[in-house]
């Protein structure tokens, strides 16, 4: 009885029927659990049809009803467990595949919003409606139960009932694909503080941004922006000297390989970049910066009276040229895709509002993919088949 119920479970367990099986279960556990069933059967020895004392048609109905009701229940027990351990079977089996794709779940709920990311093994997963609903539910799962690290997470407990480290393993065995929990991030803000959620490309990427002195529509701009440009972190006041001066030497370098094609057309050759970033802007700096622009215009015999008006647009075109490094990775140093005439920083300020922090998931950022050889296999297949090792 219990093979039978696995192999229905198996075949066709569709969330309903799942549901289903389990609510008939605990009405047959309710049952057969009462305390009159154990009085009955210490009474009484049950032989189909013969027992040890009167026993009146009633009574011997109730009693076969109880018997029958603790017979489905041992027999569905076996096949709950009996799914687990195939699930964990499963699951074992596909542990060392690469798991890249799957989507990013945002929840929000009142000052506490949560990000996930899910994987698995193809998009066409990812679509699949049990995956999906699998990602909302840890999402809300994770902003509720607030969990320190994965471990935590990992012990949560499910709306199925279940932990959500079995409730992967469970979609691993019935979906077909290794199903993994990858990260997670809680993020809280103030009373006086906004959410901006964000999710971009179907679920592939999703974001969070806090905002102060804001409303959720600019917010949630700001979000599309990080989707959009990927920054990595939210000021240059995060970048490292070393991390800069690295970007800044590849950035040089690609000027190099750009000159020597410019040189085969007869085109002039691009300066280097001496700065990258703010950080390397002192004063002292961007005083030398302005004295050269001022050094330019007397050379090209502009009026010294038009100076003023110049020059803040030449030391805007300075910056833009020196803060290369900070345009790539820190948001408030990118141009804003809503309005390409500033900063993320200068609209924020133009809007009298600040930015506090920002959560960016993509899917399989980071995860290195397994590189198919169409060719090598086939020739691998070819050889095995004729006998050749």
């Amino acid at each position: 009885m219990a093979t039978i119920l696995v192999r229905k479970l198996d075949k066709k367990a569709t969330k309903e029927k799942v549901v289903m099986m389990l609510s008939a279960y605990k009405q047959l556990k309710k049952i057969a659990g009462e305390e009159y069933v154990s009085k009955v059967t210490a009474t009484y020895s049950f032989e189909p049809r013969s027992y040890t004392g009167a026993v009146n048609k009633s009574l011997e109905k109730h009693i076969e009803r109880k018997l029958t009701a603790q017979k489905m229940v041992e027999d569905i027990e076996k096949a709950i467990e009996l799914l687990r351990e195939k699930g964990m079977a499963k699951a074992a089996k596909k542990a060392d595949r690469v798991a890249a794709e799957g989507l990013t779940g945002v929840y929000v709920n009142g000052n506490v919003a949560a990000i996930v990311e899910v994987n698995s093994e193809t998009d066409f997963v990812a679509k699949n409606a049990q995956f999906v609903e699998l990602v909302n539910e840890t999402a809300k799962v994770i902003a509720e139960g607030k969990p320190a690290n994965n471990e935590e997470a990992l012990a949560l407990t499910m709306p199925s009932g279940e932990t959500l480290e079995a409730a992967y393993v469970s979609a691993t065995a019935t979906i077909g694909e290794k199903i993994s929990f990858r990260r997670f991030a809680v993020v809280e803000k103030a009373d006086d503080q906004v959410f901006g959620a964000y999710q971009h490309n179907g679920g592939r990427i999703g974001v969070i941004t806090v905002l102060s002195g804001s409303d959720e529509d600019l917010a949630k701009h700001v979000a599309m922006h990080v989707a959009a440009m990927k920054p990595s972190v939210l000021s240059y006041k995060k970048l490292s000297e070393e991390f800069i001066h690295d970007e800044l030497a590849q950035m040089n370098h690609k000027i190099d390989q750009d000159n020597e094609s410019r040189a085969m057309v007869g085109k002039p050759a691009l300066p280097h970049y001496k700065f990258g970033s703010k950080l390397q802007l002192t004063d002292e700096v961007i005083a030398q910066a302005e004295e050269d622009i001022k050094a330019g215009l007397a050379a090209e015999g502009k009026p010294e009276k038009i100076w003023d008006k110049i020059i803040p647009g030449k030391m805007d075109r300075f910056m833009l040229d020196n803060t290369k490094v900070d345009q790539a990775y820190t948001l408030l140093a990118q141009v804003y895709i809503m309005d390409d005439s500033k900063t993320v920083e200068a609209f924020l300020e133009s809007q009298g509002t600040t930015i506090a922090s920002f959560t960016r998931f993509e899917v399989g950022d980071g995860i290195e993919k397994a590189a198919n050889d169409f060719e090598s296999e086939v020739a691998a297949t070819m050889a095995a088949a004729l006998g050749q090792n």
